[in-house]
């Protein structure tokens, strides 16, 4: 196994920059995500690691060893690609081996074909060897690209957005073949998705990108409940967070925010300015930290709004509104009676709000108190600074 180190590495295509500066370490052993929008510079990123691109600026190191300058045969690592590349005209065991003796592998005659069976019967493809890739289902070509890059032994496994092709149910079943495979090879792996559930249950850490930079790299827990900047916070989550403009206001050591007419207390106990001093902010609170008032007679009901339509998500339906000028979404059950134009009163989570400030994106407040445990967080939460 491999780690990875990623130093400032940049990638231009003319007047393009796909990867701007870059720093990104992956431990021996660790499955990392790189996720992000289409267009964001994940899957450059990857090729730049496999050396299938060639850094503008910064260095790629493998193992303490800088490969900026060294061909892909070169690095020790294998690729699987979003499209398989298969051969069309080669059986499902020829495509596994082909090219093996140009990767530096010594195997052949009895041993390869022994490795080729152990490696097939590990992904559940052993009695398809012999077949073509137009004889094969989308999950069966997916197994035999992840069966040539297996074979390598490679330092380091890179895959981009291997399973987008598959249906949902072929998706979750692969999701799960695949984590058994990282823990069964403990590979260090790199993986690529514009899918935040693949995010969420792969990695052991993800990195969100954007614009060619990583906005926010953590455990995905950390990044769901503590996102670094707005873009991360609408990004991350489906679905995704309601952020809308709001005054935030501190007199007598209470902090609020308003929100048109309606008033939302903030928990803790930020350093209160004058009473007259104020700031906009844009607040975000999940769908799922908003709640109707008649499902908690006894909470306080600090927004009022009109709906506008509903969607139902089988286990739940997401209600869109409107309280004054913001629009907003939550959940609740889905076979509650919820028309357009109904009036509603709207409980919050007061531990689960963000502030942002409206000109950087950049996180001011998380209200979650678990935020100041070092435990659970890797950073103390910001408090209001009005």
């Amino acid at each position: 196994m491999s780690s990875i180190s990623l130093r400032n590495v940049t990638k231009r295509f003319d007047d393009v920059t796909a990867i701007d500066g870059v720093e990104l370490d992956v431990e021996n052993g660790e499955f990392v995500v790189l996720v992000g929008p289409s267009g964001c510079g994940k899957s450059t990123l990857l090729r730049t690691i496999a050396g299938l691109e060639s850094a503008t600026a910064g260095s790629v190191v493998l193992d303490d060893e800088d490969v900026t300058d060294l061909d892909p045969a070169d690095r020790d690592v294998a690729m699987v690609f979003q499209n398989y590349a298969l051969y069309p005209h080669m059986t499902a065991r020829r495509n596994m081996t082909f090219g093996l003796g140009s990767s530096g592998s010594d195997l052949e005659g009895e041993e390869l074909d022994a490795r080729v069976r152990e490696v097939a019967e590990m992904l559940g493809i052993a009695d398809l060897l012999d077949r073509k890739p137009a004889e094969l289902s989308g999950g069966e070509k997916q197994r035999v690209a992840m069966g040539r890059a297996l074979l390598r032994d490679p330092e380091v496994f890179l895959l981009d957005e291997p399973l987008s092709n598959l249906d949902a149910k072929l998706r979750d079943q692969m999701r799960t073949e695949l984590l058994d495979l990282h823990r069964e090879l403990g590979v260090t792996t790199v993986y690529v998705t514009h899918d935040q559930t693949e995010a969420m249950t792969l990695g052991d850490r993800i990195a969100v990108l954007n614009d060619g930079r990583i906005q926010q790299i953590d455990d995905p827990q950390q990044v769901y409940d503590y996102p670094e900047n707005r873009f991360v916070a609408e990004f991350i989550g489906s679905p995704r967070m309601n952020v809308f403009r709001a005054s935030l206001s501190t007199a007598g050591g209470r902090s609020r925010l308003l929100v048109d007419d309606d008033e939302i207390d903030l928990p803790g106990d930020p350093e209160p300015p004058s009473p007259a001093d104020s700031r906009p902010v844009d607040v975000g609170i999940r769908p799922e930290d908003l709640s109707l008032a008649d499902d908690d007679p006894g909470a306080d009901a600090p927004l009022e709004v009109t709906v506008t339509m509903h969607e139902s998500l089988g286990d739940s339906l997401l209600v869109y509104g409107t309280t004054g000028s913001q629009q907003l979404r939550f959940l609740t059950d889905p076979r509650r009676s919820i028309e357009p134009d109904d009036r509603v009163s709207l409980t919050v989570d007061r531990e689960r709000i963000h502030l942002y400030d409206p000109e950087t994106g950049e996180a001011l407040y998380h209200s979650d108190p678990a935020a100041s445990e070092p435990e659970t967080a890797s950073s103390d939460p910001v408090r209001p600074q009005p």
